[in-house]
């Protein structure tokens, strides 16, 4: 029998503003690698530092056996040094204060029986192929791969029980994806250590035991992997479509039934006034006919009222199983030329940032191309995109930006973080109507509430939703779309939505992504591959 390390026990949170973002949670984690998944703001990062013990539940508590780690997404970006992303910085603080004469409990109580904590991190360095590295190293001197080798690595020198990492293959190329999942197989496969990976990396959701999901009407274990998962979501949407449908048919049919039944009574009503009325019957007679038809005729409207009640809320469940499942509707977007015609040319490109000379690049890129990018970390990837969208210049040879580009990075400069996305969108097209526009975003999943907000409150999902809508609603729209990572950022569902999004799209599309199974849903007509030997355009 597998042993339980996390157990949820009525856990409710409600935000500072009043918003309950879940409530009456209960669930186990154990030593089965779980991958937690749901729609980006359903609270899966507050839910992991819960069963962590950094946030505090407003209701219900988390049991917890053995030691829990937690590597958040910005512990990458947010560490200065290897030994404060590996987690061990106030142990070698303490333990650095102790040699130089402390005698502070706290200090010794930090360092506990790690006292030789700094050879066990450069030999864990030096056995993850990091010999170079040394525990003050910057952070901003590794790359995304080397940067989670050295966080994963933390966990294991802490001796934590149970791991939760929050999206751990962002930004990670190929390689560095590969080795994380075997980092976590290994994990997984001693005795006693348990394992819990928010993400939205279908390969890696692949790789788990079981998939736990996170919606607004609580958590759902389907267990399985993410194929298994997505086929028997697929068909409990499917189920619950049914469902919905035949309840609507039902409370149709019930109401119509209803009428009938109150036009029946009303001309029962009528007829025995008449006939009191033909009957000449005495006053008092005819008081206690009217008292006792009205007393009918209320008692049936009580319990009509009581069925239509009870029909609206089997609707209202029906359609409670679909809520997480709202569709994302792309408007139709504009028709662009296509055809043989340039859009971009690079002639004898030198790349700068770039350190190898091989590196220069002869290009041309036209309308229609759908081009995906593949390399390692720090080959020029985005580099590249920047000098296509005319942000950089060239170190030599020359760079032809023939069309209207749009481009998105990883961070989303673009959009200024005090500006609200209706006067974005207004700014890309000033020919529409604030009331089309609204109707267009909020088909995006961007309602009138995300709309008021500054672009730097919301999250990044929403953030690149709304510059996808800026490039593709824009007036004149752009001929060429350079995407960094869009993909990052999105749960599941908006992946697909994204993914359906780009499908419309009919000018030049240049993708940079380390996430095979979307570029597969592209319909790529190229790759441009970054090899030792220079860069390489490859027809699909």
């Amino acid at each position: 029998m597998t042993n339980t390390f996390l157990t949820l026990q009525g856990v409710s949170l409600v935000l500072p503003h009043g918003k309950t973002l879940f409530s009456e949670l209960n669930a186990q984690f154990d030593g089965r690698p779980t991958g937690l998944v749901g729609r980006n703001g359903v609270g899966k990062s507050l839910l992991a530092q819960i069963l962590a013990g950094l946030v505090l539940p407003s209701m219900g508590q988390v049991l917890r056996v053995g030691r829990v780690h937690y590597l958040s997404q910005q512990a990458i970006t947010e560490s200065a040094t290897v030994a404060a992303l590996a987690g061990v910085q106030p142990t070698l603080d303490a333990l650095r204060r102790i040699e130089a004469g402390s005698t502070d409990v706290a200090d010794f109580d930090a360092v506990g029986e790690r006292w030789d904590l700094p050879q066990r991190l450069q030999d864990a360095l030096q056995a993850q192929g990091l010999g170079h590295v040394d525990i003050d190293t910057p952070v901003s001197a590794l790359s995304g791969g080397q940067a989670m080798r050295v966080a994963l690595m933390g966990a294991m020198l802490l001796d934590a029980d149970f791991l939760i990492l929050d999206e751990p293959s962002n930004h990670l190329d190929r390689p560095g994806r590969a080795v994380l999942i075997a980092q976590l197989q290994q994990w997984s496969q001693e005795p006693g250590k348990g394992l819990l990976v928010i993400s939205h990396d279908r390969q890696l959701l692949n790789t788990m035991e079981r998939v736990v999901e996170l919606t607004s009407l609580g958590l759902s274990n389907w267990g399985g992997n993410y194929d298994f998962y997505a086929q028997a979501k697929a068909q409990q949407a499917e189920n619950a479509a049914e469902q919905l449908q035949q309840a609507k048919q039902e409370r149709k049919r019930q109401q119509h039934a209803l009428r009938e039944q109150q036009e029946r009574q009303q001309k029962r009503e009528v007829r025995g006034k008449q006939q009191g009325q033909e009957a000449n019957q005495a006053k008092i007679l005819l008081d206690r006919q009217k008292e006792r038809s009205q007393g009918s005729a209320g008692k049936l409207a009580l319990q009509q009222q009581a069925q239509r009640e009870q029909l609206d809320a089997r609707v209202r469940e029906a359609a409670a199983l679909l809520e997480d499942e709202q569709a994302i509707v792309l408007h139709a977007l504009p028709q662009l030329a296509v055809g043989a015609r340039v859009v971009a040319e690079l002639e004898d490109v030198r790349l700068p940032f770039v350190p190898d000379a091989h590196h220069t690049i002869t290009l041309s890129l036209r309308a229609g191309q759908r081009v995906g990018v593949l390399g390692r970390n720090g080959c020029g990837k985005s580099t590249l995109l920047k000098l296509l969208a005319g942000c950089i210049p060239p170190l030599t040879g020359v760079c032809k930006q023939v069309a209207r580009s749009a481009y998105l990075d990883q961070q989303l400069d673009q959009l200024p973080p005090d500006s609200t996305v209706l006067e974005l969108m207004q700014e890309a097209n000033a020919t529409l109507p604030e009331a089309e526009l609204r109707m267009r975003l909020a088909q995006l999943g961007l309602g009138a509430q995300k709309l008021a907000q500054p672009s730097g409150k919301l999250s990044g999902g929403e953030r690149l939703k709304a510059a996808l809508a800026c490039a593709l609603y824009a007036d004149p729209p752009a001929q060429m779309l350079l995407l960094d990572e869009p993909s990052n950022h999105l749960d599941l569902v908006s992946q697909k939505a994204l993914q359906q999004m780009l499908a419309g799209y009919q000018g030049c599309l240049v993708v940079v992504s380390h996430d095979d199974v979307f570029l597969q849903q592209l319909s790529l007509s190229h790759h441009l591959v970054c090899t030792e030997q220079g860069w390489r355009m490859e027809a699909c």
